[in-house]
């Protein structure tokens, strides 16, 4: 930085030299660059060969015009007798399926037979029949007995409930002690006793009707814990083979559903 006098001594030295040369440059010695022989004779294509005697050579060895034309005709017409024998059988894949409420574990069958039999404790019913796990029914009654009810003013869904599962546990308990001859099992148990309600909805559905807290309720009231008592013991008394046992069973159940009709009544 010495040799400028100053910061503006560099910008006013000489004008420097701002010319470009583009001439090529001369190298020492000349280029030489590989030629071809383009002498060969071509033969022109013969475009009346048949390209089933077409040589293994080029493109000849490699490309077929008849490999994929049988295939995709052959798949094509696979697939449309595929197809007219879907449409000649339909539903074939849905035959076995089960309805839906039998998925649901819902029998309308079973359903009828046993409100049939506690209708009339008196009606024979099927052991397996009895022994079946169903609750849509007793849901079905439990819900009715408490709807009415409430029309009733009463809201009693709580007691309803309560009341149904200690004489549920109750009853499963008591069989299990009693029971020799066959399995007892709690969802055939709480089964049985919600169907037994039905006589309770009737009485409801009366005191809706009527007003049932006089000798009149007492003598009605006696008639429904009667008949849930009876229908009651005579399906546990089939469902687990309880010979000459029937009678001793009926007394805790004119005991519980006794406790439905003091809710239904007051």
């Amino acid at each position: 930085m010495s040799q400028f006098g100053g910061p503006n001594d560099f910008y006013a030295s000489g004008p420097t030299d701002t010319s470009y040369n583009f001439d090529v440059p001369e190298f020492g010695q000349e280029l030489n660059f590989q030629s071809f022989d383009n002498t060969q004779p071509s033969v022109p294509p013969n475009f009346d060969t048949p390209y089933s005697n077409a040589p293994n050579q080029g493109l000849g060895g490699f490309y077929d015009p008849t490999a994929y034309t049988d295939n995709v005709y052959g798949q094509d017409k696979s697939f449309k007798q595929a197809g007219a024998a879907g449409a000649a059988a339909p539903g074939t894949e849905f035959d076995d399926e089960p309805p839906l409420l039998e998925e649901l574990g819902i029998n309308p069958n079973h359903i009828f037979q046993k409100t049939l039999a506690v209708l009339n404790p008196l009606r024979g019913t099927d052991q397996q029949i009895l022994q079946d796990t169903d609750m849509a029914g007793p849901l079905v009654f439990c819900l009715t007995l408490g709807g009415i009810l409430l029309l009733s003013g009463k809201v009693t869904f709580s007691y309803i409930y309560g009341i149904g599962v200690m004489g549920c546990i109750f009853f499963y308990c008591l069989l299990s002690l009693m029971v020799t001859r066959s399995q007892v099992t709690f969802g055939a148990v709480a089964s049985v006793l919600g169907y037994c309600l039905l006589p309770m909805v009737v009485l409801s559905g009366i005191n809706i009707l009527i007003t049932i807290q006089g000798t009149l309720g007492l003598i009605v009231s006696g008639i429904a814990i009667f008949w849930c008592a009876i229908s009651a013991s005579k399906l546990f008394a089939t469902a687990f083979s309880m010979d000459h046992q029937q009678l001793l069973i009926a007394y805790p159940c004119a005991v519980l559903y006794g406790g439905f009709a003091l809710i239904t009544i007051y």
